[in-house]
């Protein structure tokens, strides 16, 4: 048995978005323990670029979104759960349709990250949207969300403060800007 393998695994809760497990492993030096796993299907998330860049750059769309869990609102980029046999460009285009009313003529992979590899399995893709035509947002209903533009500069100054510590929206800011700057 190869270093880091799961000998067992017993579920221990089963819910609407996670589920938890209670892994068996062996370790690299092969010794075993167990490690709580929370098992999420993936998602996918999109940085959309609005229309043509002007003086201060590349404009962006970001969402403002209500997080329980952080207790505020945060500054985030589109994202959401990817539906079981769907592409995760499939649900990217998919939720930037629910949380903006847009839909994108192009999208562009950048990345996929772990969110938080030591407890969950949690893999995110990472797109950019351009072309954008406006329709009708779809939010669900724990979903309190509204739409704010602005330069890609400002957003990535954000970043910089503090002001934006949602890390997969950090990382599409960068990564996006290093691919626009050439």
């Amino acid at each position: 048995m190869k270093a880091g393998a799961q000998v067992d695994s017993r579920r221990i809760y089963s819910g609407r978005v996670i589920d938890l497990d209670m892994d068996r492993v062996r370790f690299p030096d092969g010794s075993t323990g167990e490690l709580e796993i929370v098992r999420h299907p993936g998602a996918s998330a999109v940085l959309p670029f609005v229309g043509n860049p002007s003086s201060a750059g590349p404009e962006v769309m970001l969402i403002r979104q209500y997080r329980y869990a952080a207790d505020r609102y945060l500054y985030e980029i589109p994202a959401g759960r990817l539906n079981a046999g769907e592409s995760p460009e499939a649900c990217a285009r998919r939720e930037l349709l629910e949380e903006t009313g847009c839909s994108a003529d192009k999208l562009s992979f950048l990345t996929s990250m772990f969110t938080t590899p030591g407890f969950t399995d949690e893999r995110i893709h990472l797109f950019t949207a351009s072309g954008l035509t406006q329709g009708m947002t779809q939010h669900e209903a724990d979903e309190f969300i509204e739409v704010v533009s602005m330069p890609l500069s400002q957003a990535l100054k954000m970043v910089e403060l503090g002001e934006i510590p949602d890390a997969k929206t950090a990382l599409t800011l960068l990564l996006a800007a290093r691919l626009s700057s050439g």
